[in-house]
């Protein structure tokens, strides 16, 4: 059965930026083999990831680029895609835009703001994901 698992951010250190929970959700799906198919909510973002994944530490290495810069996309265990940019859903989704993910997938990571007044659309879409039998979970993070 798919899954969709929403990780609210409350720690500080993701507070501060939210990106690098993100980032700490690519590196653990690709230390377990999972290809991962990231969908930022524009083009600035999609650059921002990039960066921040290229700046995890010594020892982490993520290979990830964002899609269409070459074709090596199919290659690449972690996949950036602008939204301009429709690359084909992967087994792991990591969504960051505003509308939840349709077709094929084995699981979806929703991050959720710390800011309360921004929860409300991913209420929303966690009642889609159930509605349409998705095993819906939450992680406090």
């Amino acid at each position: 059965m798919p899954r969709a698992d929403f990780y609210l951010i409350a720690k500080p250190r993701f507070r501060d930026e939210p990106l690098r929970l993100v980032c700490e959700l690519a590196r653990k799906a690709y230390d377990a083999n999972h290809w991962t198919l990231v969908l930022a909510r524009d083009a600035a973002q999609a650059e921002a990831l990039d960066e921040l994944l290229w700046d995890m530490g010594e020892d982490a290495y993520i290979p990830h680029q964002i899609a269409g810069t070459d074709e090596e996309d199919e290659l690449t265990p972690v996949l950036i895609a602008p939204p301009e940019f429709d690359a084909p859903l992967r087994p792991l989704v990591i969504n960051l835009r505003d509308d939840p993910v349709r077709g094929e997938f084995e699981r979806v990571l929703e991050v959720v703001p710390a800011d309360e007044s921004a929860r409300g659309p991913l209420r929303e879409r966690w009642t889609q994901y159930k509605s349409r039998g998705l095993d819906v979970s939450k992680h406090d993070m």
